[in-house]
């Protein structure tokens, strides 16, 4: 690259930043129209995505990527068409800008409103998810704001492709280019860059594992909504329906493991574990989940003829906080509510945590006092997204406390301003 990675990132974010400006006042119809562009832009470039994903998965096995990393970083026809559709989606929201927030008359007669607005330019910064590429792009202009964005390097050529087809859209649009901003060199030095400008980027939202994230939060000079890893519990009440906790257990594990919505650890009552858990680890190992247990759990596969270090293998104490992002599961036995819980909010990232019970006081107790963004009763946990919840495409899962918490879309990127109308007053 001709110019320095510094003076690079620093005109990227500069010019997304103008870029902003004629978004904060479009019209929500004219946001609307450029992200069903933005939409339309990936079916239609859908081969010249697939042939970079292509590039980008054969270059990640070369260098030993795990599977659970390797299915983020797939692209399929149908993958492509949930991004598209998830746009779609958030394009028939209600407009996310301008909401009356608070009306009220106050001293003097004053006439005080409390209105949402963009946040301005919001940087991205994620790994091995090119779909993130979409939902952020989409959720930004939707809302009035730029973006620019910053994918990792597994997944860069995807990345790239995406962004560029949508910046036509935008452009096509009759917005600034720069609004969908992509850093095309994969030298780590960009974060840093990124990172270090406050009063051009309003807002920075990494996405990814442990390291990314703390990394940002450690060393970022721009306001950072952290998004969260996922080490998410399945309790198992002794009150609870066997049928119904396997079937829960084995959604939550095994239908895509290499998200942070998966399910991490099981946590089962002593007084129901020698009758549920055989059943259930026969389902876990036959589907290839390796079991971490404690001594209670590892005494109930030997007695099932488990072969150890295959099927099962002792836990650690490093195993209750870990996320595996793989076919793998911690297993404990608890005494009851009291430790589960406890267990939880010592164990848990705040994430997604689940109790299966029929027992509705267990359930409620559970909801209330389990900290985490999201907790359910008798569901599984691969339900905490943006799209299930009727937010469209999201922008990431935050388990901080706060401005945004949980799955957060448009909303999440506005903030608000105060709007005051008199008619000559002065202060006494």
């Amino acid at each position: 690259m001709a110019q320095d990675i510094k003076t690079y990132v620093e005109e990227l974010a500069r010019a997304a930043k103008e870029a902003s400006r004629p978004l904060g006042f479009a019209s929500d119809e004219a946001r609307q129209a450029a992200v069903r562009a933005m939409a339309q832009a990936l079916r239609e470039h859908e081969d010249n995505i697939l042939a970079a994903n292509a590039e980008d998965m054969e270059a990640a096995r070369q260098a030993g990527t795990s599977e659970g990393l390797l299915d983020r970083l797939l692209l399929t026809p149908a993958r492509i068409e949930g991004m598209a559709a998830g746009l779609d989606k958030l394009a028939d929201l209600p407009d996310p800008v301008g909401r009356v927030l608070e009306h009220r008359t106050i001293d003097q007669g004053l006439d005080l409103t409390r209105v949402s607005v963009p946040l301005g330019l919001v940087a991205m910064v994620y790994e091995a998810r090119p779909n993130v590429t979409a939902d952020a792009a989409g959720i930004c202009i939707r809302t009035g704001n730029a973006c620019i964005l910053r994918g990792g390097s597994l997944a860069q050529r995807s990345c790239v492709a995406i962004a560029h087809a949508l910046a036509d859209a935008v452009e096509a649009s009759g917005f600034p280019r720069a609004a969908v901003s992509i850093i095309e060199t994969t030298d780590r030095a960009a974060t840093g860059v990124l990172m270090s400008l406050r009063g051009v980027v309003d807002v920075l939202i990494p996405r990814g594992g442990a390291g990314l994230i703390q990394r940002c939060v450690r060393e970022s000079l721009v306001p950072v909504i952290e998004t969260g890893t996922g080490n998410c519990h399945i309790y198992v009440h002794e009150s609870a329906d066997f049928d119904k906790a396997r079937a829960i257990v084995m959604n939550a594990k095994t239908q895509r493991v290499g998200v942070c919505n998966a399910c991490e650890s099981l946590l089962v009552d002593q007084a129901v574990a020698p009758a549920f858990l055989p059943g259930m680890f026969r389902e876990l190992t036959d589907a290839g989940v390796l079991v971490h247990g404690d001594e209670t759990v590892c005494a109930i596969c030997r007695e099932l003829g488990l072969e150890e270090g295959s099927a099962f293998v002792p836990a650690t104490e490093e195993d209750w906080g870990r996320e595996y992002l793989a076919m793998e599961i911690s297993a404990k036995c608890v005494s009851g509510l009291d430790e589960a819980i406890a267990h939880i909010n010592r164990f848990g990232t705040m994430h997604s945590e689940a109790i299966v019970a029929e027992d509705e006081q267990a359930c409620e107790r559970f909801l209330r006092e389990v900290d985490a963004s999201s907790v359910y009763a008798n569901a599984s946990t691969r339900f905490t997204d943006g799209g299930e919840f009727g937010l469209g495409a999201e922008i990431g899962i935050s388990t901080q406390k706060l401005h945004a918490r949980g799955p957060f879309a448009a909303e999440a990127l506005t903030t608000y301003k105060y709007v005051i109308r008199g008619c000559g007053q002065v202060r006494p």
